[in-house]
């Protein structure tokens, strides 16, 4: 039962086991949920879905496969004798939906227009409660209202309907997607270490409480605040191709200010050499040599380079081949020295990796960070969190 839904699930790159399966199938038969569609598949979510970029491609999986389980009602063609079909005709047409039809030619024709309209049901229905049609409080049809209809043709009125898969409310979270400032945020926040570091300005109430049933009167006790105690040396390529990504990168840098606490940024352009600055309005006036950088942070930082690695080879390879400045030493000699400093270093690219192979550049500067370059896509994202917290000093 329901292996097709697996096996879709698993071919929209879900991972659905065997053991999910199977708790779906005991949680059916024990009947943990209503005997409803939106239950169903509100169980079948919780079930197989444990990664909320997910949820929008589960939610296309589920209508693929459901797709009909509240709306095919009356699918299949009903023979309806020509008497009775002239009969409901004379009883439900109008006259002047009568004239509108016969312009159409023959009474055979007629009866078969009146067939198309009533093959999927017993009869034309306005209002009620029971057959499809329109108004009423039928749970099938349009306009109408019902607390748990489906809506069937027409537009819906009353936003009441169960089949809530297609409305795909997920889409933004989708891991396929690029990233916008909140899934920026929710995947950084898988680069996160806890610690209690500072004053202690914060109420511990689990240990006020065990003090002062100890000491039998009010035993405040205080602690520091819990901080993500990562720490995160951030490069930016800015200028040239990377304008149009600026949107992109502007919210990548926001979210992680307000992930990480102790995060240093510095800019760079295309390739990083022996300076980078953190003020782009200055950046030949005011520039922090790289050397700098490499001393005074410490290897327990993570690193991360934001960039389309898009260049020319010798701006990698060669002494003098930046094309802003003469660079006494290669770009592949300094990212060289950052990787070997910083085990924990990738590399985001706002590119679609598909592209990357077209670019020389591109493969070189994916081998110099040690194949650790990752699209700069809610999956990607994901990926490179997942390596940095792999990679210990």
């Amino acid at each position: 039962m329901f292996f097709n839904f697996v096996d879709e699930l698993r071919a929209a790159g879900i991972p659905a086991s065997f053991k999910e399966h199977l708790t779906l199938l005991e949680a059916l038969e024990k009947d943990v949920i209503e005997q409803t569609p939106e239950a169903f598949y509100y169980l079948s979510r919780a079930t197989f879905v444990k990664d909320e970029g997910l949820i929008d491609r589960f939610d296309q999986v589920f209508n693929k496969v459901f797709k009909g389980l509240l709306t095919d009602y009356g699918q299949n063609p009903v023979d309806i004798p020509e008497e009775w079909l002239k009969a409901v005709a004379e009883k439900f047409l109008t006259p002047e939906e009568m004239e509108a039809i016969e312009s159409l030619g023959s009474w055979d024709e007629i009866m078969e227009t009146l067939k198309k309209r009533l093959e999927e049901q017993e009869k034309r229905h306005q209002g009620g409660n029971k057959w499809i049609g329109t108004g009423g409080t039928s749970p099938y049809g349009n306009s109408g209202y019902n607390p748990e209809g489906v809506r069937i043709g027409g537009e819906s009125k009353h936003k009441r309907a169960l089949k809530v898969w297609e409305k795909r409310e997920f889409q933004n979270l989708d891991n396929t997607r690029e990233l916008g400032t909140r899934n920026i945020k929710v995947a950084l926040r898988r680069l996160r270490r806890f610690a209690r570091e500072g004053s202690p300005d914060e109420l511990d109430l689990d240990a006020t409480i065990e003090g002062t049933a100890k000491q039998g009167w009010l035993d405040i006790h205080m602690r520091p605040e819990r901080h993500n105690a990562v720490k995160l040396l951030l490069f930016l390529d800015v200028g040239g191709s990377m304008d149009p990504f600026i949107k992109l990168v502007e919210e990548l840098f926001s979210a992680a200010t307000a992930e990480f606490k102790n995060l240093e940024f510095f800019y760079f352009h295309n390739c990083l050499y022996e300076a980078v600055w953190k003020d782009n309005n200055r950046r030949w006036s005011e520039r922090t040599p790289t050397w700098d950088i490499l001393h005074k942070y410490g290897h327990d930082y993570k690193v991360i380079f934001v960039g389309d690695a898009a260049m020319s080879p010798y701006e990698i390879t060669h002494p003098g081949g930046s094309v802003e400045h003469f660079n006494d030493e290669a770009g592949a000699t300094w990212m060289s020295r950052v990787a070997h400093i910083y085990p924990a270093t990738v590399w985001l690219n706002p590119v679609p990796e598909k592209q990357w192979g077209y670019s020389q550049s591109t493969k070189m500067m994916r081998d110099l960070v040690g194949d650790s370059m990752y699209p700069l896509t809610l999956a990607g994202l994901d990926d490179a969190m997942r390596e940095l917290t792999r990679k210990k000093h």
